[in-house]
């Protein structure tokens, strides 16, 4: 077991780190546990949480999945437990404050499993020996598939946009537009990185180290009031963006681009501004 000190954890951290290797080391099923994320990339901070990795025999597997939440119970009672549907990683918060992320894995997916930097905490039976940190691979068909949804969904939701805005519906409105300027952000990772994991629902996730943030400069005065003018002006914007980031993206990555889609909806967005400024 390696020595602690060397990982400069934070107070509340390294007593969690030490019940965990000794639950592990403790638990038959369990042949190694490893500590990856933000400490082994030498990023952490006071705010970072603590990413921790166990690996069991491969018969053990199925079994410790089900019992998880007895395993967790050595290391404290959280306050909060969910795996989203992510059946090998658990989120956890404990009462003062730690936030943990526990991943599952097995001895014979060794080779999946070490796709970044690790720390071995324990390995009874030396399975980590030998094995190397490697890139993860990125599945260019699933990345080219996320931007087409990505360009085809946004006039989905301006159409929801608009509809909202007609009706005078300001919150709806407003939340769309939260919505339209997230496919601007997800274009723009995938811009700067095709194979940015985070494109999607979690775009906003630590995007000043993604991105340069002046990339986003544009977007900026988009942030507005809840205001039916300010809201149009808005959009306007946003559909700029997108529409030049969209189409080059498109282009690049051999996806059609839905011309025709597009200019229906501008023209309905200009009609809806146009009677606004007749009122």
């Amino acid at each position: 077991m390696m020595n602690l000190k060397e990982l400069r954890l934070r107070p509340n951290h390294e007593p969690f780190v030490n019940r965990f290797v000794k639950a592990c080391q403790e638990d038959n099923r369990i042949t190694a546990a490893l500590l990856v994320g933000s400490y082994v990339k030498g990023l952490a901070d006071e705010h970072s949480d603590l990413d921790l990795y166990l690996i069991t025999t491969d018969e053990a597997y199925k079994d410790f999945i089900a019992d998880h939440s007895a395993f967790i119970r050595q290391l404290g009672e959280p306050l909060f437990m969910e795996n989203f549907d992510l059946r090998e990683v658990l989120f956890l918060i404990f009462p003062d404050g730690s936030e943990v992320e526990i991943s599952f894995g097995r001895a014979s997916h060794l080779s999946q499993i070490f796709n970044e930097p690790y720390r071995v905490l324990l390995d009874k039976k030396n399975v980590t020996s030998g094995v190397l940190p490697r890139e993860r691979e990125t599945n260019q068909e699933e990345q080219t598939e996320k931007l087409r949804r990505l360009i085809y969904w946004f006039w989905h939701e301006l159409s929801h946009f608009i509809t909202a805005l007609a009706r005078r519906q300001l919150w709806w409105a407003h939340g769309q537009l939260g919505a339209l300027r997230l496919s601007c952000i997800n274009l723009v990772r995938l811009r700067n990185d095709f194979s940015d994991q985070d494109v999607g629902e979690e775009g906003y996730f630590k995007i000043e180290k993604a991105i340069p943030v002046e990339q986003l400069s544009a977007l900026r005065d988009t942030y507005c009031a809840m205001e039916e003018a300010a809201m149009l002006e808005s959009a306007g914007v946003i559909v700029r963006s997108f529409r030049d980031l969209a189409t080059n993206l498109a282009k690049e990555h051999g996806i059609a681009y839905p011309d025709r889609l597009d200019k229906v909806m501008v023209e309905r967005l200009e009609k809806l501004r146009i009677g606004h400024q007749g009122k």
